[in-house]
């Protein structure tokens, strides 16, 4: 067979066959990159657990969660791949692969981060074998699942293995320099890794996870509640008969209730009975009269004198 020394994960060879290759027992691994997952670390974990000692630099100080960036004081480092491309069986033993990642790092690894931004984007794999021996592949490949082309759905990347004793001895001092900068260029974020990864594998109380529950089906509703943009626009309602005769949880439900209406042209006030429905309506009808819409109500012939008072 050919020797390549591009490694693409596609025509060419897979980064992560090659680091299975060339990862010996207590072998010594220096490894940049922008992202670490637990499922890169299982898909490599027979050869990794026997590693001596793991230097892990990343390359980025701001990791991404739910599509936001965080700054670097309240960053969430990016440990699970892209759960789209997570086999179902995967996620199934999420918890005891991050246990076993969490051990495994805080008895094998030391980890820094770049603090500036945006300014190391190269992704390195150096392995010092116990004897001397040195192997290294340098390109674009992340340590995650499909970075390393492991996965089902594997990125094409650009890595080329360094086959000169002369280059892999520059990149190593390459690497030392940026690893022990005295100048503030990394940080240790290591206590910081692991306490993400143990809020993976942690036995959560039901009480915990029913606030969690409550928080990511009512989150955003709250947070509306809290801004109250829509009903500022009419300043005049909150002085209102029908506003100040209501109870605090009526006056939610009627914020919640104009604000899904602007939002959704539409809302159904679905309290059980003797919550107030009917004052809850009235103060919605107050509202929109204020800002001079038309009000039309529809309801059963035997309570027509009910909303007529």
């Amino acid at each position: 067979m050919p020797y390549y020394s591009i490694r693409d994960n596609h025509s060419n060879g897979i980064v992560g066959d090659y680091l299975n290759e060339i990862i010996e027992e207590n072998s010594d691994l220096s490894i940049v990159s922008a992202y670490f997952t637990i499922h890169a670390y299982n898909a490599l974990k027979s050869k990794l657990n026997q590693i001596g000692r793991l230097r892990f630099l990343f390359g980025e100080p701001t990791f991404v969660q739910n599509g936001i960036l965080l700054d670097a004081k309240t960053r969430e480092y990016n440990i699970v791949d892209d759960k789209i491309s997570i086999p179902i069986e995967n996620r199934l033993v999420q918890k005891k692969i991050a246990h076993e990642c969490s051990q495994w790092l805080r008895e094998k690894a030391d980890i820094r981060s770049v603090v500036k931004p945006n300014f190391l984007h190269g992704k390195m794999y150096f392995v010092k074998e116990k004897s001397g021996i040195k192997k290294a592949i340098v390109g674009s490949s992340n340590f995650t699942v499909n970075g390393l082309g492991l996965g089902r759905n594997r990125n094409i990347e650009l890595n080329t293995i360094i086959d000169s004793d002369r280059d892999r001895s520059e990149l190593l001092g390459w690497f030392d320099s940026i690893w022990n900068d005295s100048t503030g260029l990394v940080e240790d974020v290591k206590d910081e890794v692991l306490k993400y990864l143990e809020r993976l594998y942690v036995e959560n109380s039901p009480k915990f996870l029913y606030f969690k529950t409550l928080f990511e089906i009512f989150g955003d509703y709250v947070k509306g509640q809290e801004s109250n943009d829509l009903l500022d626009q009419e300043s005049s309602f909150y002085d209102s008969q029908i506003w100040n005769a209501l109870y605090d949880f009526q006056k939610d439900g009627v914020r919640g209730a104009i604000n899904k209406i602007m939002k959704h042209n539409g809302c159904i006030i679905a309290d059980s009975v003797g919550l107030g429905k009917t004052y809850e309506a009235l103060a919605v009808i107050k509202y929109f009269e204020l800002l001079n819409a038309r009000v039309l109500v529809l309801c059963p012939k035997k309570l027509s004198n009910n909303w007529t008072i």
